[in-house]
């Protein structure tokens, strides 16, 4: 069975659940009108763009004249898709993992391509949704703003505080959890903790090795900035959205609106916080 007739009716789901949970109608949609629709669409074909682009630009910095611009675009864009579909949007870095290591990448490089693509992405995103709180302090909306300074200081620093950490500490699996996992699994168990502890080793020694060089410095500024370049044309889609209902809203206060809900979305209540995003 060729797996890509499968994955897209399988990212309509969560269309159709939204739809159902909101009783949303065709009529809904259409009332903002063709062009807004079709300006909304063309908006978020851009954000998915700058994120094939940036990771193509990550990878063939990293690997060299490595495959396609255009596949590896197109895996990325591709891989947005996926993580709509999985609990906590983890699915799009397994996705790009797979391929890169599928084309004979070594998997702690395709692990380390694909964390400096979510490490820009995530901090590009938080920076926004930080920005978002603070207004939202400003205007006094106190809980609001609570829910998204919390969530995004926390994520963003959690992020960058690993990412910067594993060029000079050497992360290993907790002895907790290897104890469960041995316990559990035994023999299989041991293979599997050797196995995962071998990989976050490799993916250390790979940060300690980049990340003091000034041309993964150089990388990573201008990956950040093309996820801010991405990130702003996912709250631009909604200004056309509003301006089809004639609500006018300025660019600012649109990317600020869905940057604050895209941080309140990443509570961990439902997959991938499913109705307090749209809320």
């Amino acid at each position: 069975m060729n797996w890509r007739l499968v994955v897209i009716p399988v990212t309509l789901i969560p269309i159709f659940i939204i739809a159902i949970q909101f009783d949303i109608k065709l009529d809904d949609v259409l009332a903002i009108g063709f062009f807004p629709f079709v300006g909304a669409i063309v908006a978020m074909l851009i954000k998915l763009g700058l994120q094939g682009i940036k990771f193509a630009y990550i990878t063939r910095k990293y690997l060299g004249n490595f495959d396609s611009i255009w596949k590896l675009i197109g895996v990325r864009v591709g891989s947005e898709f996926i993580k709509f579909t999985t609990p906590m949007f983890i699915g799009a870095e397994f996705v790009v993992v797979y391929y890169l290591k599928k084309k004979g990448v070594e998997l702690s490089k395709s692990t380390w391509i694909a964390i400096m693509d979510i490490v820009t992405e995530v901090l590009a995103a938080g920076l926004l949704s930080i920005i978002a709180g603070i207004i939202a302090l400003l205007n006094g909306s106190y809980v609001v703003a609570a829910i998204i300074l919390g969530t995004s200081i926390v994520v963003t620093s959690l992020w960058m505080v690993l990412f910067f950490l594993s060029s000079k500490h050497m992360f290993q699996v907790p002895k907790v959890l290897e104890n469960i996992v041995k316990g559990i699994g035994k023999e299989k168990g041991a293979k599997y903790i050797d196995k995962t502890n071998s990989w976050m080793e490799e993916v250390c020694t790979m940060s300690k090795e980049n990340l003091k060089t000034s041309e993964s410095r150089k990388i990573f500024t201008i990956s950040f900035l093309f996820s801010l370049a991405s990130w702003s044309f996912y709250g631009i889609s909604f200004m056309i959205i509003a301006m089809g209902t004639g609500y006018v809203i300025n660019a600012f206060d649109s990317i600020m609106a869905v940057m604050g809900a895209n941080a309140i979305g990443n509570l961990p209540i439902t997959i991938g916080g499913f109705g307090l995003a749209e809320f």
